[in-house]
């Protein structure tokens, strides 16, 4: 089971038939040069509401049991880094087909939009075609729904995600009610990145591997001027509880590489003495207010 079944496959296709994409497949980007900029940027990162993720039941986060019968409200947050040498955007939520809908739910899961990514850019006075980059922590659901709004950006994703979401057999993907919104990624210019990418060559902005949620599910550290090191930990967090005891959803792909993910991440936070947020807790996200400086 995965986030990605918030809707039945049907749904989806309602929602994303509008934007499928259409022409020629894309020809992969090349490894490009960063540009130089100080050594100290004005870093500065918003905090945008990509949607709300209510569980009526937290078993499926837990593979050890011991949610069983819990409920919670998500958030589900997306990152627009502002960097001196460019833009970019770490996930990119649920769909905007959402916004204005009522709640939707399936099964244990019911979701929310209020305000697409394109809106809140314009709110902050930002145009899509100023984004350099998009980066995703992973491919479920939640976090890929809006691609179709930020075309004009170069997608950065590493080998194993990438393949996940394509795999080089022409099977199907993982979750087939994912691919026409996978196919939304395929007319990008896209980058493919090592284990660990720093973005804008400086060292202020790293995305880094952490797999085991999907294969190559991924993590963002951040240098920012103000609060110093910050880790964005994509999905290899859910709650605050599962952090604390190494909760690893039943619905992950390989529960001893997130394991291991976990342990890696905890020794470059502690190393760092980094501020970790995780993605969708209102206890890490709600405070920001908005921003990380």
């Amino acid at each position: 089971m995965r986030l990605a079944h918030l809707l039945t496959a049907a749904a989806s296709a309602a929602l994303l038939a509008a934007c499928a994409p259409e022409g020629a497949a894309p020809v992969e980007a090349a490894e490009t040069q960063t540009p130089e900029v100080a050594d100290a940027p004005a870093l500065t990162v918003n905090v945008l509401d990509c949607g709300k993720i209510a569980v009526s039941d937290l078993d499926v986060f837990s593979s050890a049991g011991d949610y069983a019968g819990q409920a919670d409200e998500f958030t589900n947050t997306c990152y627009l880094i502002n960097h001196p040498g460019g833009r970019l955007l770490w996930d990119v939520g649920l769909p905007s087909q959402l916004v204005g809908q009522p709640p939707f739910t399936q099964q244990v899961f019911t979701v929310s939009v209020e305000t697409s990514i394109t809106d809140q850019f314009a709110a902050l006075g930002v145009a899509p075609s100023e984004l350099t980059y998009v980066s995703i922590s992973h491919s479920h659901f939640d976090h890929v729904g809006q691609i179709d709004q930020v075309q004009g950006a170069t997608w950065l994703v590493n080998q194993k995600e990438y393949d996940a979401m394509f795999p080089p057999d022409g099977s199907p993907p993982a979750d087939p009610t994912l691919a026409a919104n996978y196919a939304l990624f395929q007319p990008m210019e896209r980058q493919i990145i090592g284990a660990e990418h720093d973005v804008f060559g400086d060292g202020s902005v790293v995305i880094f591997e952490t797999p085991g949620h999907t294969p190559g599910h991924a993590s963002l550290q951040l240098k920012m001027p103000e609060s110093g090191t910050v880790l964005l930990t994509g999905d290899l967090y859910h709650r605050t509880e599962s952090r604390a005891l190494g909760r690893v959803p039943r619905f992950n792909v390989n529960e001893a590489e997130t394991t291991a993910s976990m342990a890696a991440f905890e020794a470059r936070g502690a190393a760092a003495g980094a501020k970790v947020i995780i993605q969708h807790e209102p206890a890490d996200v709600t405070p920001l207010g908005g921003i990380i400086r």
